[in-house]
């Protein structure tokens, strides 16, 4: 893997990490920001714990080494939950920018930092 691929992946990695940790820490503690957040989507309070407790565990699986397939879960999961934020703020008319730039350069930074993983973060298919 060259240098430039190795910043690229471990920029985009950390800015996710950061993101997703600090977004499930207070998803979990439940803080007025992250309940007036998901109150107007119609989802209820407790799904911020579950939600945040995902992530959490999330940024653990993507940032330790080894667990290739624990990281793909983790991956895709975060995807899923960015994609599908953006999806229920448009859904509600909720199209400020707020709402829709925190979900889209997430979702980038899952795509970017999944793109350029080293290849001992990679499941190798032995089918050619």
């Amino acid at each position: 893997m060259s240098k430039r691929n190795k910043i690229i992946y471990w920029v985009a990695t950390a800015l996710l990490a950061v993101g997703m940790l600090q977004s499930g820490i207070f998803a979990v503690l439940r803080t007025k920001q992250w309940v007036d957040i998901v109150t107007p989507l119609g989802y209820p309070v407790y799904f911020l714990t579950i939600l945040g407790v995902w992530k959490i565990l999330g940024v653990i699986a993507i940032l330790v080494p080894r667990f290739k397939l624990l990281k793909e879960w983790a991956y895709a999961g975060f995807f899923f939950a960015m994609t599908g934020a953006l999806a229920s703020h448009l859904a509600i008319g909720d199209h400020s920018i707020k709402a829709i730039l925190g979900p889209v350069f997430q979702t980038i930074f899952i795509i970017v930092s999944w793109y350029f993983r080293p290849a001992d973060r990679k499941i190798i298919s032995a089918a050619p």
